[in-house]
């Protein structure tokens, strides 16, 4: 990789699954890594040079006060933040909509939707002033099944996910910045244990969602790599005139569903 290509990124859960993954695969391009997240990035390991290209933030994205800090703080200290991928994500409250606790309802809206406009509404304007950047949401094939009982939050807020991507997306077309929203793929992530866990706490209830989780489970599920792979693909020159699309890993487990 040239020093042209090299650039600095921005990924937010960056401390555990798929988001350390992509941040790994983002390492190991010649990327330059800012891993923001709640926990420090275990660097144990990683080789010399990795750890030479990674910055370890602490914080909470669901704060647009922290996200506007940061952002000053990383424009100072290392420039301009090109690859933003936003991978911090929860669940949350897995039940009937009258059952749910309020708090965490919201919360999860806020960590799954809002805190990538946080992070879009501080990080693009520098983008946009330097004429190239990339956004990248994780967003769920979930969002685009016809809606089912008990993921009223997750499923409500990867929807507006994908419509906050393509917005932004409509605002900066020809730009030389792209924002698109990826579906990682059925991965055994921490989240998929917290499903398979709230699942089995509703018992019969929660036959629908088994179904799911043991499919998963007898399958392994998708190569986290692959989410990796398809960030550095849209990152890459072949994906310059890829802008608010609803992008698939390849040969995923779930066949590819229509999108936009």
């Amino acid at each position: 990789m040239t020093a042209q290509t090299q650039r600095l990124a921005l990924v937010t859960g960056a401390s555990r699954g798929i988001g350390r993954q992509i941040a790994l695969g983002l390492l190991d391009a010649g990327h330059t890594v800012i891993a923001v997240s709640r926990t420090s990035f275990d660097t144990n390991g990683l080789s010399s040079t990795q750890k030479s290209s990674i910055i370890s933030l602490n914080g909470d994205v669901s704060d647009h006060l922290f996200i506007d800090k940061l952002q000053r703080q990383i424009t100072k200290d290392h420039g301009t933040v090109q690859i933003l991928v936003n991978a911090a994500g929860v669940f949350g409250p897995f039940d009937l909509v009258q059952n749910t606790d309020p708090d965490e309802w919201a919360h999860t809206i806020i960590i799954d939707a809002i805190a990538p406009y946080f992070t879009a509404r501080y990080f693009l304007p520098a983008m946009l002033e330097s004429k190239w950047g990339r956004i990248i949401n994780l967003g769920s094939a979930a969002s685009l099944h016809t809606p089912g009982p008990l993921y009223s939050a997750y499923g409500t807020a990867k929807v507006a996910l994908n419509q906050l991507t393509r917005q932004i997306a409509a605002e900066i077309a020809g730009s030389g910045v792209t924002a698109n929203v990826i579906h990682p793929g059925e991965v055994q992530s921490d989240m998929w244990v917290d499903i398979q866990a709230k699942t089995a706490a509703l018992g019969e209830a929660g036959n629908n969602q088994q179904v799911w989780v043991d499919w998963v489970e007898k399958t392994g599920g998708d190569d986290p790599k692959k989410a990796s792979d398809l960030v550095l693909k849209l990152v890459s020159p072949e994906s310059d005139l890829v802008n608010g699309s609803f992008c698939w890993i390849e040969n995923p487990l779930q066949a590819p569903i229509p999108s936009w």
